[in-house]
C-alpha cells in the first residue's frame, strides 16, 4: 500500500515524546531540575491537526511535569506517561476514542516503539530514529526528532487528505 493511501484514513496520531517531540536530550541543572526542548512548529502542527477535527495523543515511558505542561499548552488532552509497554496503552486509547488501529498513525524513534509501529495503519520514524525503527516505518521524516518532524508528518497527512489549503487559508 502506498503512503498516500495509508494517510487517507488517519484520524488519530499518537506520538512518543523523548526523541520525537524533543531532540531526546534530557538535561539536568545543578539542582537536579530536568529540562526539555520542544519545537514550536511541532506545536503549531498539532494545533492544526486538531483544528482539522482529528485527535493527537502521546505515550511516553518517562514521567515529566514538563510534558504535562507542554501538552496542556497546545490542547493535547490524551497524555499517557510512565508507560513501559506502549501497545496496550495505545489500544486502550484508540478504543476509548472509538477509533481503530487502521485510523491511527504512530510516530516513534527507538526500540520501545517497535511493537506499536507494527500494528498501526501508518508507522512513522523521525529521521534520526534507531536503524530498526526506521526500517520498520512506512515513512521516515526528513526532520530529526524535536526539530519539526511531527509538523512535517502532519502537513503531509493533511495535504494527502486535501485539508491543508483550507487550514492554511485562515492564516493568509
Amino acid at each position: 500500500m502506498k503512503i498516500d493511501q495509508r494517510m487517507q484514513s488517519i484520524r488519530l496520531i499518537i506520538s512518543d515524546v523523548d526523541g520525537v517531540l524533543t531532540d531526546g536530550a534530557i538535561v539536568y541543572n545543578n539542582q537536579c531540575i530536568e529540562s526539555k526542548s520542544f519545537h514550536v512548529r511541532d506545536g503549531m502542527g498539532i494545533k492544526l491537526w486538531q483544528k482539522a477535527g482529528h485527535k493527537f495523543g502521546v505515550i511516553t515511558a518517562r514521567t515529566s511535569q514538563l510534558v504535562k505542561m507542554r501538552m496542556s499548552e497546545i490542547g493535547v488532552e490524551i497524555v499517557r506517561q510512565g508507560v513501559d509497554d506502549k501497545l496496550p496503552a495505545a489500544i486502550q486509547m484508540v478504543n476509548e476514542l472509538g477509533y481503530s488501529l487502521d485510523e491511527t498513525c504512530y510516530v516513534g524513534d527507538d526500540l520501545p516503539d517497535l511493537r506499536l509501529l507494527g500494528k498501526v495503519r501508518l508507522a512513522v520514524s523521525v529521521a534520526d530514529g534507531a536503524d530498526d525503527v526506521r526500517s520498520a516505518a512506512h515513512m521516515v521524516t526528513k526532520s530529526p526528532g524535536g526539530r519539526g518532524a511531527v509538523r512535517e508528518l502532519i502537513e503531509a497527512i493533511l495535504k494527502s487528505q486535501k485539508r491543508w489549503d483550507e487550514l492554511l487559508s485562515s492564516y493568509q
